[in-house]
């Protein structure tokens, strides 16, 4: 009888296992699911409001205009970097080394549109940088 409770046992244990692996994998595909829409709405975005400064390969221009791919500014300072999307940026930054101070005027996106071109920036040219950027922290975000 002790047997028979301990095989139980184990299968109850190994079917919670299951559940919580397929729920975490289904929750990991939405996810990566709504991460790839955003991209692709973002690379829109990008290629209407910011191609002609930082370039199709967002390596901007050294001195006047800051490099998106491998940016250690962009990685660093996530929220900073949003702020600037929102409401413009102004004044002395240093990307990969490098002094930037040109004025960024805010381009008057929606929330949706600089969450998506965020992660379009965040995961393109090699880039990597951490979790979705969602519409609610975008608006969030205030002076």
């Amino acid at each position: 009888m002790k047997l028979f409770s301990f095989i139980i046992l184990l299968i109850a244990i190994n079917l919670t296992l299951i559940c919580n692996y397929s729920n975490n994998s289904s929750y990991e595909t939405t996810q990566n699911k709504v991460l790839k829409e955003s991209i692709k709405r973002g690379n829109a975005v990008y290629s209407d409001f910011c191609i002609n400064c930082h370039l199709p390969n967002g390596e901007g221009v050294q001195n006047i205009y800051p490099p998106l791919a491998n940016s250690d500014y962009l990685r660093a300072n996530r929220r900073k970097s949003i702020k600037g999307l929102k409401y413009g940026l102004k004044g002395e930054i240093t990307v990969n080394g490098l002094q930037y101070n040109k004025y960024m005027p805010p381009m008057g996106l929606s929330a949706n549109e600089i969450s998506d071109v965020m992660n379009y920036t965040n995961h393109s040219w090699g880039n990597k940088y951490g979790k979705i950027v969602t519409t609610e922290e975008v608006t969030k975000i205030t002076r």
